[in-house]
């Protein structure tokens, strides 16, 4: 299969600081789901600006479907929850509201049409949030408010969607059902899907591959191949 994200011999150090991460070797094939996981400060999110282009490797190469990743042209299609995704405003925006921004991007000369209007109320359903999609993202629960964010993210029908801790600080039932709903739409839309967190357990039955990262790779396949150290079939963190 194509390949949507490709890491070949990349090292990545902050300007005088110690390495972060080396000798990274990462295939991702278009429609995969796959985990990235590891301790805080072990590289994870560093990897993962690396595949977005970010952030440019001190070596290797990173492709993002086929093109360097730091010229990838294409950006309106890539769908991206950042950490502890927060409304940038004041003001109380709605559930549509903040949807309707992930749709901006393919309209930045005009308004948004009945298409998009389309678009953006099918975005709402699929993570089941249309019976809230006037409500002020304020008075939602931690894990309806991510609910809200992974429908911005897709409303612009991304062709990658990539999602860094979306469970921290929300509890266990939301994180559960939070993977369910993934586990749904990786099945419905086809994208492929970049999942990062310390934090693995919920998402476990649901990813097709994890990859652990302490600066470098130190597993990588499905997660029922993990050694018995690491794998708990309950929450893991690591």
């Amino acid at each position: 299969m194509p390949l949507a994200v490709e890491l070949s011999g990349v090292e990545f150090a902050y300007p005088g600081g110690p390495p972060v991460l080396h000798g990274i070797d990462l295939e991702v094939a278009a429609g995969e789901f796959l985990a990235i996981a590891g301790p805080n400060g072990g590289g994870k999110t560093t990897l993962l600006r690396l595949a977005l282009g970010l952030e440019r490797p001190t070596r290797g190469e990173v492709q993002l479907f086929g093109e360097p990743a730091d010229r990838f042209r294409d950006r309106a299609r890539l769908g991206y929850l950042a950490q502890r995704a927060q409304l940038a405003v004041q003001a109380p925006a709605t559930v549509r509201e903040v949807v309707a921004a992930g749709r901006s991007p393919l309209k930045p000369l005009g308004r948004l049409r009945a298409d998009d209007r389309a678009a953006i109320e099918r975005a709402i359903e699929r993570v089941g949030l249309a019976s809230a999609a006037g409500r002020p993202l304020t008075r939602l629960s931690g894990g309806q408010q991510q609910r809200a964010f992974i429908a911005k993210a897709l409303v612009a029908d991304p062709k990658l969607l990539v999602l860094d801790e979306p469970t921290a600080g929300v509890d266990v039932e939301a994180q559960e059902a939070l993977a369910e709903l993934l586990g749904r739409l990786h099945g419905e839309l086809g994208v492929t899907i970049l999942y990062v967190s310390h934090e693995f357990g919920a998402i476990e039955h649901v990813v097709e591959r994890l990859v652990l990262v302490r600066e470098q790779i130190v597993f990588d396949g499905p997660p029922s191949a993990l050694p018995g150290v690491w794998h708990d079939p309950s929450h893991v963190h690591v």
